[in-house]
């Protein structure tokens, strides 16, 4: 079940640096876009294990942030099993580590594991950790198959975290 997750405006909290790494989730941060653009979240043939919107997505980003002086670089992993930031294995943690040391500071487009994560494998450098997203609450939607092997999902609803929010909607 993936997070439905806000962006956060970043740019005022990489005022005054020069650079900034930008590490994505691939999996909720992904669906959301493709959710909110109501297009594919993987369309195979065409970008493979990439999701477009999402791709498309970091790259506003990183315009916006350029455009405020802020030279940025998206941390990539392609290998399937490493989508889910929150699990990543210590190689992949390492491999941030080195890429977060060319940087002021770290952008974190995922939940607040995703974060965590982040800020465990960025300690030992003077990287700042940005929150580029936060956590608003569940996605409850039915995947489907669309040839040629695209994968979208339909029949979106946010199923809300807290459980004041649930009693708010039972007793709505």
């Amino acid at each position: 079940m993936p997070f439905i997750l806000d962006d956060v405006d970043v740019v005022s909290e990489v005022a005054g640096l020069s650079s900034a790494l930008i590490v994505p989730c691939n999996m909720c941060p992904a669906i959301n876009q493709a959710v909110r653009e109501e297009k594919p979240f993987i369309q195979l043939f065409r970008s493979f294990l990439k999701s477009a919107p999402f791709e498309k997505h970091l790259e506003a980003l990183q315009s916006q942030l350029e455009e405020q002086g802020v030279r940025t670089e998206v941390f990539t992993s392609n290998i399937p099993y490493q989508w889910f930031l929150c699990m990543w294995t210590s190689g992949q943690r390492k491999k941030l580590q080195k890429h977060a040391r060319r940087h002021e500071a770290v952008i974190v487009m995922g939940c607040d594991s995703a974060t965590a994560t982040v800020r465990d494998s960025v300690k030992e450098t003077d990287a700042k950790v940005i929150e580029g997203m936060e956590v608003v609450g569940f996605l409850n939607a039915q995947m489907s198959f669309h040839l040629p092997f695209n994968i979208s999902f339909e029949d979106c609803k946010m199923v809300p975290m807290s459980q004041q929010e649930k009693q708010e909607d039972i007793s709505a």
